[in-house]
């Protein structure tokens, strides 16, 4: 018989046991529409086994990873070439999360897994808002024709839950009709006194990782200068920490992109904290 010890093929400070969790991590590997650089997939499996580098303890919330009893289910395999069936999956499985009482923190994969994320959280769940850190609009109707695709996904959203429940933050990327849509329905922020008008609602947040700046995030598919430093998405995370926060995802890192690692590191960082925040 083996003795071990062995490294363990969770996030690092989950619990052992589903029951005894509060959060449930979810890994999401689909990147079947990614429209530039693709390889978001093999995000969470990278992720966990880099969180090994980083410490249980957050000196940002001062809380311990053990105080928030999350549970790391690790990945669905899901089938890259059917982009509904994808969502179906994540869908059902989210859903069983939300069933048994307990809140996600979702690693994706690319954007668009949190379509179906948000679908099982609105049933049970009522008065939802959405705040999304981004680089992009992620506003089209379609693409190529399709419109199940990451770059489309908050517009299928906002078709959901409407778009006075959508804040959006970090955007300097998109079509012209895509901002023109985010100045009619007023979904842009700067402030972080602007989030006040959802501290009534139930908030998932959806965070991609190209809302970070290049400088800090450059293992991303769509790397676009101008971005959050990561003490300014840090900042914007605190200010939320008193709002009902019932889920969170983290999404779009394209782990083989960087070779440094350095991006992957700063994604299990920023995803201790989320876990803070839940």
């Amino acid at each position: 018989m083996l003795k071990g010890p062995f490294l363990s093929k969770d996030f690092i400070g989950a619990v052992k046991d589903f029951n005894d969790a509060n959060i449930v991590m979810l890994g999401m590997p689909y990147d079947g529409t990614v429209t530039n650089r693709p390889g978001t997939r093999f995000a969470p499996q990278s992720i966990r086994l880099e969180s090994v580098g980083i410490e249980t303890y957050s000196p940002v919330f001062n809380k311990n990873l053990e105080d928030c009893k999350f549970y790391d289910t690790g990945d669905l395999e899901l089938p890259f070439g059917n982009a509904a069936r994808a969502l179906d999956i994540i869908e059902e499985n989210t859903a069983c999360i939300y069933s048994k009482g307990k809140k996600i923190l979702g690693i994706g994969g690319e954007h668009l897994v949190t379509l179906a994320e948000i679908k099982a959280v609105l049933k049970y769940y009522k008065n939802i808002a959405v705040i999304q850190f981004d680089a992009h609009t992620d506003l089209r109707e379609e693409y190529l024709g399709e419109t199940l695709t990451h770059s489309g996904v908050m517009k299928q959203i906002a078709n959901i839950i409407g778009f006075e429940n959508i804040a959006q933050i970090g955007i300097r990327s998109g079509e012209k009709e895509e901002f023109e849509l985010m100045k009619k329905h007023s979904t842009l922020k700067f402030s972080h006194n602007e989030l006040d008008k959802f501290r009534d609602k139930n908030i998932f947040i959806t965070i991609d990782l190209d809302a970070l700046d290049p400088s800090v995030m450059s293992g991303v598919g769509t790397p676009e200068a101008g971005g959050l430093s990561y003490n300014e998405l840090l900042g914007w995370l605190k200010y939320l920490k008193d709002f009902n926060i019932i889920g969170v995802d983290v999404v779009e890192l394209a782990p083989d992109i960087d070779a440094t690692k350095n991006s992957t590191a700063a994604a299990c960082k920023l995803i201790r904290e989320c876990l803070m925040l839940l």
